[in-house]
């Protein structure tokens, strides 16, 4: 409990009528399952003859005291208060007086016992301490099995497949043929999946659903759900972990943005944007700072310190699909579902990220809207994955041009939100497909080179592992995630 418990005196007017007639409350012993034989006798006034049993074992009257000592424990033992039986034990002073727990150091604040047929109120902070000391007297934590350890080792364990590649230049990427598991699924289409970004703790693989979870997973070993985060009241759709590796941010058609703990589930930071959420990105040279878009006319940036908006980027368009942040973090680039015969406008927006400007809105000219953007690792390029069944690449520097002679071709997006991405070296391009496939291409001559029959329904992402060559995740509408290699 952490606090020295108090004994109060509920009510001394009338503990000197008679010391031994003392009855406890009916309600409290009913209500934590403690009635027996013995108590219905003491409730009716007569003694009994012989020792009873309470919680299955002999508790003889004379090694407690009178029966009202013995009934004062029992009570106190439902409500689960540690060290009260020895302090009891040791200290008669309030042998023969009717008594009542309190925690605090002011006992007249407390509730009284509760009248008959009333439920006694035990307070939110006593039974939390009350299942904290369960757990200590019970199962000490070098003991404790099952979930409890395997979610206090997420940021620990590091994977024996993963150890001999820490340390050593990262090798060719390479594609994968064979399936290595499939993993748990959601109750909801998986609409993304995403590698911890941390070497050595690249084993973890984060996954966001349509179901209003995000999980983390084993995707390298056991395949095993690690942990399990419902913060949100609508279906998540767009999850990221943060460079550190301990903190994911997400976020949601309930309007929320969320960074959660890992390791421990709590919310660290939860802010309200007013509208549906379909994309968060963190700025990459102030990852305290977060972009928010969605069905919304406007982008926000968030300081997640203070849980205030910075800066809001206005771009009169009716929702944003997807940001992406330019290397440096000096500009950003939008896509919004906006296509009209005015096709050249506002279909991607390139933002300057201090003075919230539009750079250009005259990036993309074809009349296709763009559900996911990608940059390129090492090149100064990024992809656009668009609704007509193609990816194009575009320059990373000013003025954004498009290059006409790469266009990656094979796959089908039909309206779902299909990601794309690169591996770590930079020459291999990954995207899903609305046919459950998984396609992977030549980054400098656009050529594909395989086609992986991933899924029975769209696959929405493909995931290329940071450290194991070879090694990629995948999810689809029906929300199953599957790991190749």
């Amino acid at each position: 409990m952490g606090q020295t418990q108090e004994f109060g005196t509920c009510n001394p007017s009338k503990s000197s009528q008679n010391q031994h007639s003392f009855t406890p409350d009916r309600t409290v012993l009913e209500y934590h399952g403690y009635t027996s034989d013995i108590e219905r006798s003491v409730f009716s006034g007569n003694q009994p003859s012989q020792p009873q049993s309470f919680f299955g074992r002999e508790r003889p009257y004379s090694h407690g005291g009178t029966l009202q000592d013995v009934c004062f424990r029992e009570t106190a033992a439902s409500l689960g208060l540690p060290g009260t039986l020895e302090r009891f034990s040791a200290s008669q002073t309030f042998q023969h007086t009717p008594q009542c727990l309190s925690t605090g150091s002011n006992s007249s604040k407390r509730h009284h016992i509760a009248p008959s047929g009333v439920r006694p109120y035990i307070s939110k902070r006593q039974r939390l301490a009350t299942a904290a000391a369960k757990v200590d007297l019970n199962c000490p934590t070098e003991q404790i099995s099952g979930d409890q350890t395997r979610e206090s080792q997420i940021l620990t364990d590091v994977s024996e497949r993963v150890k001999p590649y820490l340390g050593e230049k990262p090798s060719v990427a390479k594609i994968p043929k064979r399936l290595l598991m499939s993993l748990g699924p959601h109750q909801g289409p998986v609409n993304t999946v995403e590698w911890c970004p941390v070497p050595y703790l690249s084993h973890l693989l984060l996954s966001a659903s349509m179901d209003k979870t995000i999980k983390v997973w084993d995707g390298v070993e056991s395949g095993r759900c690690l942990k399990i985060y419902s913060c949100h009241s609508g279906a998540v759709r767009d999850a990221c972990w943060t460079p550190c590796g301990r903190h994911l941010l997400t976020g949601s058609f309930d309007n929320m943005a969320v960074i959660t703990d890992v390791q421990t589930g709590q919310e660290i930071v939860k802010v309200d944007n007013q509208f549906k959420v379909m994309c968060v990105v963190l700025q990459p040279s102030n990852p305290e700072v977060f972009l928010c878009g969605g069905y919304s006319s406007s982008v926000k940036a968030w300081d997640s310190r203070s849980c205030k908006v910075v800066k809001v980027y206005k771009a009169g368009i009716q929702q944003t699909l997807d940001i992406l942040f330019l290397r440096g973090g000096a500009e950003f680039i939008t896509s919004s579902d906006c296509v009209s015969r005015d096709s050249a406008d506002r279909t991607l927006i390139a933002w300057d990220y201090q003075t919230t400007a539009k750079v250009s809105n005259q990036i993309y000219h074809e009349r296709y809207t763009c559900p996911s953007l990608t940059l390129h690792p090492v090149e100064d390029s990024f992809v656009v994955q668009t609704n007509g069944n193609y990816m194009a690449e575009f320059s990373s520097q000013q003025p954004y041009r498009m290059n006409k002679r790469r266009r990656y071709e094979g796959h089908k997006v039909e309206g779902y939100a299909v990601r794309c991405e690169f591996s770590q070296d930079g020459t291999i391009l990954a995207s899903g497909s609305s046919t459950g496939s998984a396609h992977f291409y030549d980054y400098h001559n656009a050529r594909m080179l395989h086609t992986l029959r991933a899924h029975s329904q769209p696959c929405l992402c493909v995931s290329q592992h940071p450290v194991l060559p070879a090694t990629v995740a995948t999810c689809d509408w029906a929300g199953e995630i599957k790991v190749w290699h």
